[in-house]
């Protein structure tokens, strides 16, 4: 019905070295290409968010022309 605590233990003690075999699979950027990204990720942000505000107050006076 349960797993004793001895089966817990050997199920995590596999689960954490798998765990580490799969951190080691992973290619960590470096730091000029963080730097780039991160940056990328911000100028989009505040591209997207400028032309939401514009569209925004496009409709808003809109409807306030309208009403």
């Amino acid at each position: 019905m349960g797993e004793t605590n001895n089966e817990s233990s050997v199920i995590k003690k596999s689960w954490i070295k798998e765990l580490k075999g799969e951190f080691k699979k992973i290619i960590w950027p470096d730091k000029e290409s963080l730097v780039k990204q991160t940056a990328l990720v911000l100028f989009i942000s505040v591209l997207l968010g400028t032309i939401i505000y514009v569209i925004d107050l496009v409709f808003s006076n809109g409807a306030k022309f309208l009403f």
